[in-house]
């Protein structure tokens, strides 16, 4: 079972010519809504690569929340632990322009009443995988990150998006997976040793124990635990939109590693899945689904 704890929103998405500068209007090609939120996305992604998966959030009394949960509802997530709250739906609100590249503003509304109460009906057990990010309270992801400990359930911890206030408490969580902007931001928060990247990554293992997961865009994906280090390539694709890229490679990553995939072999599969959501619009809807990725690996 993998629990998430996360956020469930709207997302207003307009295509447009080029992305604007500061106090600049741009005239745009296209507009449509979609599911989204890290959490909800990243939810999706590993229920629709095999795995059982329960989500915990919240949603507005407004007719954003059925568009939010259809999606999670349509392909099996439970989501009996979504309340609903009187405050409005969260939206995002989403600028894409040519070669997949966005701007995005989100509004957290019933995203912040996900509260440490959200984790009491939780029943975490020993396996259980437990994903989280930062779209919700940081009281919330520091006490499911301590519940997981507790029960002896795998957490992984998606930086997204970056807070500073965070960093003291990555060292919780099993796994933390960063983009490279993040983890550059989050290096120099902690102080890690190293002249680049690739050796602040490794100094961030050895220094916490725990396995440390940077994405890098066309550049793929590098990954450090205390013993090893790991690099994979990326999928040379073409993108059209690279909103939803990231969670999908979260929740698929979460669920080859519940599967019990080694870290190397889930890297390989959640990065296939990640590009792979780069060749549709939307982050919901551009998720594949297993036997897609399947097919890359065939």
């Amino acid at each position: 079972m993998i629990t998430v704890i996360g956020s469930i929103n709207l997302d207003l998405i307009a295509s447009v010519d080029r992305l604007p500068g500061a106090g600049e209007t741009v005239p745009g090609t296209s507009f449509e809504t979609a599911p989204g939120g890290k959490g909800a996305n990243q939810a999706l992604a590993a229920v629709r690569a095999g795995a059982k998966v329960r989500m915990v959030g919240a949603v507005g009394r407004d007719p954003f929340a059925d568009q939010a949960l259809a999606l999670l509802k349509q392909d099996g997530v439970e989501v009996s632990a979504v309340r609903a709250v009187d405050v409005p739906t969260g939206t995002a609100l989403i600028l894409v322009g040519p070669g997949g590249e966005n701007m995005i503003a989100v509004v957290p509304g019933a995203n912040a009443a996900v509260s440490p109460a959200s984790l009491d009906d939780q029943q975490l057990g020993a396996g259980d995988h437990l994903l989280l990010q930062h779209e919700v309270p940081l009281e919330t992801v520091a006490a499911a990150l301590e519940a997981a400990r507790e029960a002896h359930a795998v957490s992984l911890l998606n930086t997204a998006p970056f807070r500073e206030e965070a960093a003291p408490f990555l060292e919780r969580a099993d796994y933390v997976i960063a983009n490279e902007t993040e983890f550059d931001l989050y290096a120099q928060v902690l102080a890690l040793d190293g002249q680049n990247r690739q050796e602040r990554v490794r100094a961030f293992a050895s220094a916490t124990g725990r396995a440390i997961v940077v994405t890098l865009g066309a550049e793929g994906v590098m990954a450090a635990t205390p013993s090893r280090f790991h690099e994979i390539p990326a999928m040379k694709i073409t993108a059209i939109d690279t909103v939803g890229a990231g969670d999908t490679f979260c929740g698929y990553l979460g669920a080859a590693l519940a599967e019990g995939m080694g870290l190397e072999a889930a890297l390989q599969r959640a990065a296939t899945a990640g590009a792979l959501a780069c060749l549709k619009p939307g982050a919901q809807p551009s998720i594949p689904r297993r036997r897609e990725v399947d097919a890359v690996f065939a």
